[in-house]
């Protein structure tokens, strides 16, 4: 007779929780902008809505199904190999912006879909090649395969490219990579990261308007001004400290109550972005420190769960599936939190189940009601 399996009840409850905050503050940050651009404060809510319903669903499947039937090499190398082919195609159906394949009113955007491909081929690669993760014929084929995935995002979304290259490093960290590989996968991963900075005056001026806002330091060896006229290139980079200094206006506004639920003025057309990268800040603002704090706690609760569940997790396949969920989850609000507290340069990436976009909501519900189904089999 099979073991009756137990709902993880705070993953979940958390998980549903945050989904449902996340719907009441996206109505509260993207009203105004929703009224005057559609004619309906309801229009981002109303999508995130119908998002949700099926991200839901998956999530629910998901978690009813047992997560060894993922691991599978049909499974594993689908997803992976799916992943890539939309995420090609998408480079020559949007061919401005390299990140949308519309269908019909909705927009899907692959390197969202590229995150649970990643995890549970990760999961499966490193399970298989357990025995032997130190030799080439695991190093050269992981790394052709994850290389190609972050090469293919990262032309339009470094953001995204870096949680994936993070995700992957700590499960092969994890299953036992040796220091010297870990040295030279980090060294690799800053050089690339500064070469696709540089290969974006956007990118450069975020950076540079972080660290030297005033020119002083790079005008100490940039004389003619080289460098600002390149940064000039892209018309958004002259403001790149706008979204930060706005943002962290909203956060020292909030208080420790905040302004009350809808009563926020950032979001009034002075904070940009502020139903998606940046509604951290719509949060801290209308619901001060104790909101802001609620919600990292939450956060916090699904590392705590997701990390629980790795380390007692007796299936190694299990164990890499919840560590690579957690880790892309987690590094991922931690970079959309750091951004609106300007702790790190601007970066557009989403606060998963929170921001608007539902290829986002999507990918997360899916790799949670994966963890779900993983934390389930814990003894």
């Amino acid at each position: 007779m099979s073991q009756r399996l137990k709902t993880d009840r705070i993953l979940f409850f958390t998980t549903i929780a945050l989904t449902f905050f996340g719907i009441i503050i996206l109505y509260s940050a993207s009203s105004v902008m929703a009224q005057l651009k559609y004619g309906s404060t309801w229009h981002f809510v109303t999508r995130q809505c119908l998002w949700l319903a099926g991200a839901t669903f998956f999530m629910m499947a998901l978690k009813k199904t047992d997560y060894h039937r993922l691991q599978n090499p049909a499974v594993a190398f689908s997803a992976i190999g799916l992943a890539l082919v939309l995420l090609v195609a998408v480079y020559f159906v949007d061919s401005a912006h390299h990140r949308w394949i519309r269908l019909g009113p909705l927009g899907l955007q692959p390197s969202e879909l590229a995150k649970p491909a990643l995890v549970v081929f990760l999961a499966f690669f490193v399970t298989w090649r357990a025995r032997a993760i130190n030799t080439r014929y695991t190093l050269v084929p992981a790394a052709l395969a994850v290389g190609l995935v972050i090469l293919a995002v990262v032309v339009a979304d470094l953001g995204t490219a870096i949680v994936l290259g993070v995700t992957a490093t700590v499960v092969f960290f994890v299953a036992g990579l040796e220091k010297r590989y870990c040295i030279v996968v980090g060294i690799c991963a800053v050089i690339g990261v500064c070469l696709f900075v540089v290969a974006k005056p956007y990118r450069v001026a975020r950076v540079v308007h972080f660290f030297d806002p005033d020119y002083q330091f790079v005008g100490s060896f940039d004389t003619n001004g080289h460098i600002r006229d390149y940064l000039q290139k892209s018309l958004t980079s002259r403001d790149t400290n706008y979204q930060s200094e706005q943002s962290k206006i909203a956060v020292g506004a909030g208080g420790p109550l905040g302004a009350g639920l809808m009563q926020g003025k950032q979001k009034l057309l002075y904070l940009p972005e502020a139903h998606t990268d940046f509604i951290y800040a719509v949060v801290s603002e209308e619901l001060g420190m104790f909101g802001s704090v609620g919600l990292l706690f939450a956060f916090l609760v699904i590392f705590w769960r997701g990390l629980r569940t790795t380390v007692l997790m007796s299936d190694d396949f299990g164990r890499y599936l919840a560590l690579g969920v957690t880790t892309m989850i987690v590094v991922q609000a931690f970079i959309n939190i750091s951004v609106v507290l300007g702790i790190v340069p601007t970066k557009g990436i989403p606060l998963p189940m929170i921001s608007s976009g539902g290829s986002s909501l999507l990918s997360t519900l899916v790799s949670l009601g994966i963890l779900m189904n993983v934390s389930e089999h814990v003894g």
